[in-house]
This record gives C-alpha cells, sequence and structure tokens, in this order.
C-alpha cells in the first residue's frame, strides 16, 4: 500500500520559518516527482513546489525566493523549507507523488494533509 508520511506542520509567527518533510513508503516503485500542494479555506488546491528524480524543481510563483524544496531519492523523502512565512501561507500542505509501478503504470498519491497556521 502506497503512503505518503508528512510531519512538520504547525503554528508560526509572520516572518518565521517552518519545514515539512514527506517520506514515501517502501511500497512506491518508483518515484518520478514528489513535491507539496496546499489548500486555504474556500480556495482552490495549488502547487507550492516539487522535485523530479533529477532534481529540476518548481514553485508556486507566490512562493518562489522564500521556499525551497529539496530530495533525498535514496530515502525517498523530501524537505520543504519556508522561510518569511506570511498570514496567506496559511493553509493545509499536502504532500504527492507521481510515480510508476513496475510495469510502467503512472500513479498519483496523496498524503493526508498537515496544517500550517502563520498567525500573530
Amino acid at each position: 500500500q502506497v503512503r505518503l508520511e508528512e510531519s512538520g506542520g504547525g503554528l508560526v509567527q509572520p516572518g518565521g520559518s517552518l519545514v515539512l518533510t514527506c517520506a514515501a513508503s517502501e511500497t512506491i516503485f518508483e518515484i518520478l516527482t514528489l513535491g507539496w500542494y496546499r489548500q486555504a479555506p474556500e480556495k482552490e488546491r495549488e502547487l507550492v513546489a516539487a522535485i523530479s528524480v533529477d532534481g529540476t524543481a518548481v514553485y508556486g510563483d507566490s512562493v518562489k525566493g522564500r521556499f525551497t524544496i529539496s530530495g533525498d531519492s535514496a530515502k525517498k523523502s523530501v524537505k520543504l523549507q519556508m522561510n518569511s512565512l506570511k498570514v496567506g501561507d496559511t493553509a493545509v500542505y499536502y504532500c504527492h507523488a507521481d510515480h510508476m509501478g513496475p510495469h510502467g503504470t503512472g500513479y498519483n498519491s496523496w498524503g493526508q494533509g498537515t496544517q500550517v497556521t502563520v498567525s500573530s
């Protein structure tokens, strides 16, 4: 069973930092990309950042220059360093994986979500 285990959410003041981590279960055969999306109340889910197996990273426009994503392919994990956090970053953050099975079938998997709240 595919599982994405998230950690690191919480409450932080504006201007502060948080680190989110996501570890994929060993049952995932081959990861293509790992990343984070977020969803605020009454808003659509949006890309925060994602990193491909070749190390290429993409970021949502609202987090460029403040957030950094890094991956560990051996551990099938990804870390999101979030700096200069704003109230507008408050959302549930979801880990996401694009991955393949042993016969080439593609899959999308989501974590349960972790709450990030930026408030004074």
